[in-house]
């Protein structure tokens, strides 16, 4: 029997698990971070704005031995939710102070909770100390994060790839260099030009498609005219028709829809999820919207018991991020996990796609190798 004080945690094939003593105070955690710039493929370009880069932090959380990774992604238009290069340098400049202070990484509920008490803002750091904290956890305990949930990585779904708003000719270039690789299209619309975007992509693949809006449609009944129409082009979803604000006018659409209805900018914690039954047919959950993956595990527990479906999204970023995400993928509906394919500096090794299908990594933690 383990004395007091000892925590057992499995390894990898079944070996006896490694006593960590609590009370010793010898080892220590300890973080650091260094901005890393995303430099995107081509242009993206959804209903209200474009980039060709994408501001990013990585972090590292190092404890006897090992290295936690994780990474916070702020897109520009999201500063106000998930923080800027500059505020979040400062939040995790704070953490990096405090985080020596608890005696034990498998407290995690209790560290997390408390980081997430230092700011009211900053989800995307908030999420790098998340999935950084997990992945470290996981390598301790010898297993990955969909093992220690009793996740069947058989069951992991198929990621969508996303087709930025462009021109024809560009918009068809990315669909030819992707529609023999992917089982399901995600398509960003939301302007006038949404029919000709749809009949661009038609002309190279049947593929199913998904649609973001990026709340790009004001008026209910066009709307629910264009959703009709995109059911009748092989559309199976459609994420966040209109704005936030106008939930009623989306709880219309969603009784009205002959496809799914998913909330995106209408959902960023668990808090936000009990109002959105009834407006939605799901939820879009995003680690760095949510503080990483210890709330969206939570998140989807609650998505599902009150009826609904859920679906995981991500910003562009490394196959850190993302192989955090896909540790969640064999328990949704739909994944959105392309981020780090859509860019060119990909500096860790992860979560792969074969036939369009995420295939999960076995090694421990996250499952992210630095490369």
């Amino acid at each position: 029997m383990a004395s007091a004080g000892l925590l057992l945690a499995p390894r990898a094939g079944g070996a006896p698990l490694p006593m960590i003593n609590r009370k010793s105070g010898r080892k220590r955690m300890r973080l650091s971070f260094h901005p890393y710039e995303l430099k995107m493929r081509h242009v993206f370009t959804v209903a209200s704005y474009s980039r060709s880069t994408t501001p990013d932090i990585q972090v590292e959380i190092s404890y006897d031995g090992l290295t936690g990774y994780g990474e916070a992604c702020m897109p520009p238009y999201l500063s106000k939710e998930l923080g800027t290069v500059d505020s979040v340098s400062k939040f995790l400049g704070r953490v990096a102070e405090r985080i020596g202070d608890f005696r034990d990484p498998f407290l995690m509920d209790e560290i997390l909770t408390e980081i997430d008490r230092m700011d009211e803002g900053n989800a995307a750091g908030k999420a790098a100390v998340d999935i950084a904290l997990h992945d470290l956890v996981g390598k301790l305990i010898g297993q990955p994060w969909h093992r220690i949930w009793g996740l069947d990585p058989a069951l992991a779904s198929s990621t969508t790839f996303t087709i930025g708003i462009d021109t024809p000719e560009v918009v068809r270039e990315k669909t030819r260099e992707c529609a023999d690789r992917f089982n399901i299209l995600k398509v960003k619309v939301g302007l006038d030009s949404d029919r000709e975007m749809i009949q661009t992509i038609r002309s190279v693949t049947k593929l199913p498609l998904a649609v973001d809006a990026n709340q790009g449609w004001k008026d209910r009944q066009q709307a629910i005219d264009m959703i009709h129409w995109l059911h009748e082009q092989g559309v199976v979803m459609v994420e966040q028709p209109m704005p936030k604000t106008q939930l009623d006018d989306i709880a219309w659409l969603t009784e009205q829809a002959p496809v799914p209805i998913f909330a995106d900018e209408s959902v960023q914690r668990l808090a936000d999820i009990p109002r959105l039954q009834g407006a939605f047919s799901g939820i879009n959950i995003k680690l760095m919207k949510c503080t990483g993956m210890r709330e969206a595990w939570k998140m989807v527990q609650v998505t599902r018991a009150l009826g609904m479906k859920v679906m995981l999204g991500c910003m562009t970023e490394t196959s850190c991020g993302i192989s955090a995400a896909a540790q969640l993928s064999p328990a949704v509906d739909f994944a959105d996990l392309d981020g780090n394919l859509l860019i060119a500096n990909d500096c860790f090794e992860g979560v792969k796609v074969e036939k369009g299908k995420l295939v999960l990594p076995t090694r421990p933690g996250i499952g992210a190798k630095k490369v």
